[in-house]
């Protein structure tokens, strides 16, 4: 994919977006609401199936609405709340190291620069970038394995590591596009552009993409 081609091919993924109804899409719709809930259901997503993230966010934040009541809630009981996402009793002992930072080093509110939400236990760049996008409307790019993997697939970057893809696509990608990148690629990687067997027969944006072309 050309770069003066990725903009034509943005637009098209977000008009199929809604169609895909892929379980990122339910996800998103939680983690939008505040950077609290961007940063505890990003954190609740790693290595975990979008589909099992959005039922236990949707049941953590019946009961969780800030920093305060992670504190207050015994581990045993928050490790039942997250079960079943992946290493679900690491993640209770990080969210509870997380919340005594928030409250302790920033006043109970989610940093909203990199640096300092780097500070936070268990966060890295993805997650950080998560937050910064979809709680405080920041024009960044959160680089996944759907994010990596179908930006390099496409040809749009020739990266090893995701923050490579991150830096190149930081330069690539106009500012209004790069908050809708993440999420459109994902949908895009969970339905259609698969890692195996991508479903290129069906893909709206094949047109553009050297890996459809190669195979030709």
């Amino acid at each position: 994919m050309k770069s003066e081609d990725l903009q034509q091919a943005l637009e098209v993924l977000r008009q199929e977006y809604p169609k895909w109804h892929a379980p990122i899409v339910k996800l998103i719709a939680q983690k939008t609401k505040n950077p609290f809930t961007a940063l505890v259901c990003a954190l609740l997503s790693t290595r975990t199936k979008d589909e099992t993230t959005a039922e236990v966010c949707r049941r953590f934040l019946e009961k969780i609405k800030g920093p305060e009541d992670l504190l207050e809630i015994s581990l045993e009981e928050l490790q039942r709340l997250i079960f079943p996402v992946g290493f679900y009793k690491n993640k209770a002992k990080h969210l509870k190291e997380l919340a005594r930072q928030l409250l302790e080093e920033f006043g109970g509110k989610v940093p909203d620069n990199m640096e300092d939400l780097l500070r936070l236990k268990g966060v890295g760049r993805k997650v950080a970038n998560i937050v910064l996008a979809e709680g405080y409307n920041r024009p960044v790019i959160a680089v996944d394995t759907h994010v990596h993997r179908i930006s390099n697939r496409w040809g749009l970057v020739k990266t090893k590591k995701p923050e490579e893809t991150e830096r190149v696509l930081m330069e690539l990608i106009p500012p209004e596009y790069r908050r809708d990148y993440n999420r459109l690629l994902v949908a895009f990687g969970q339905t259609i552009c698969k890692p195996v067997k991508p479903r290129c027969g069906e893909c709206p944006v094949k047109e553009w993409c050297d890996y459809y072309r190669l195979r030709l």
